[in-house]
């Protein structure tokens, strides 16, 4: 099932996206009462995919991301591979949607993209397993942990370059049913091709991610967890396109401009 959330002529909800051999230009759109958790329940209503405005597909408490989770994205930059993985907070007001403007902060002069497969938390764990991972899993979306360079190196931690508002694109929906173990993704700039790697590539797996984190802190239904980018990250500019994609997933684009 691919879940997401919608802006229709009514309002907001969230809705399965529902079309025949994958077509999107022949998509229906079916609201879903309250909350994609469990068995959704729908209302009946239904619209168009071209009618309704694709959101953010959640809104999460907290979004967890992984820092360094492939080795030739860690080898690119000089640094080593951690033994375990190596887990960073972004707030939950960087997270924006599909179209919606990545702004570049005055505050930085060098703003990448890191394409990246997230995972979104279907309900409460704490200390789970990572056999036990699987079933704590909503699905699965595409996500860009946009990054000030510049500030992740001068201040030497990574709140503040990873934490401005709209540095956490996700979307377009969440997938249900896919196994994440070896999807390509990859990533363009004005469709250019600048990353092009596979999940399968990960140092820590999906399962084992899962785990680690919920040894940490718990995780709550619609929390995300960023697991990592590839090699071949890149600057992005005012008046670009970045666009991102994983396989059996879909596309995540934003259009980027100056705050």
């Amino acid at each position: 099932m691919r879940l997401a959330r919608i802006a229709h002529p009514d309002g907001v909800a969230f809705a399965s996206i529902e079309s025949d051999g994958g077509d999107d230009a022949s998509a229906q759109v079916l609201e879903i009462a309250e909350h994609p958790f469990g068995q959704p329940n729908f209302t009946g209503r239904r619209w168009p995919l071209a009618d309704v405005r694709l959101l953010a597909p959640i809104l999460p408490t907290k979004v967890i991301a992984v820092g360094r989770n492939y080795a030739k994205h860690a080898e690119e930059f000089g640094n080593e591979v951690p033994a375990d993985p190596m887990i960073f907070l972004k707030p939950s007001t960087s997270v924006i949607g599909p179209n919606a403007a990545i702004k570049l902060p005055a505050a930085s002069s060098r703003v990448d993209f890191e394409g990246e497969l997230a995972v979104v938390i279907g309900r409460p764990v704490k200390n789970i397993t990572a056999e036990q991972a699987p079933a704590a899993i909503l699905g699965y979306t595409v996500a860009n942990d946009v990054s000030a360079r510049d500030l992740q190196a001068s201040d030497g931690q990574w709140g503040r370059a990873k934490g401005f508002d709209t540095f956490c694109p996700v979307g377009p929906w969440i997938e249900t049913a896919i196994d994440p173990s070896d999807l390509r993704i990859t990533s363009e700039i004005d469709g250019t091709v600048k990353q092009d790697a596979r999940t399968s590539a990960m140092v820590h797996k999906v399962a084992d991610i899962v785990a680690f984190v919920s040894s940490v802190m718990t995780l709550l239904p619609g929390d995300m967890i960023l697991t990592g980018t590839p090699e071949g990250v890149g600057r992005i500019e005012d008046g670009q396109t970045v666009s991102i994609t994983i396989e059996g997933i879909g596309t995540l684009s934003n259009p980027v401009q100056s705050a």
